[in-house]
């Protein structure tokens, strides 16, 4: 059987690379997260998450809201509309992709 293998070509690069992957992952299952959340939860460093995360506000996927609470700076992040709609097309495009290599 002949494997059509475009259904990769599908994948969103922005989300694929690992890092990106797993806060999108964070974030998709919660309504928002601060810094400190999501570096517990990815086990990124502080200058890497910032780094993945700035990318992924400049693609339009990340909401990032900068406050204080008790005088000390918070960062809330949050999947923006796009984001979440993204994050489930990469799903369902590399579910497609997997599948093409079913026998």
């Amino acid at each position: 059987m002949k494997r059509d293998m475009r259904a990769i070509l599908q994948v969103d690069r922005l989300i694929h690379e690992p890092g990106r992957l797993v806060i999108m992952a964070v974030l998709y299952f919660v309504d928002a997260a601060d810094f400190l959340y999501l570096l517990r939860e990815t086990g990124m460093t502080k200058g890497n998450l910032s780094s993945h995360l700035t990318k992924l506000e400049a693609g339009g996927y990340v909401e990032i809201e900068k406050t204080f609470r008790d005088k000390m700076p918070r960062t809330i992040c949050r999947l923006s509309r796009a984001g979440r709609a993204a994050f489930q097309q990469y799903r369902e495009n590399l579910k497609a992709a997997a599948d093409t290599m079913k026998d």
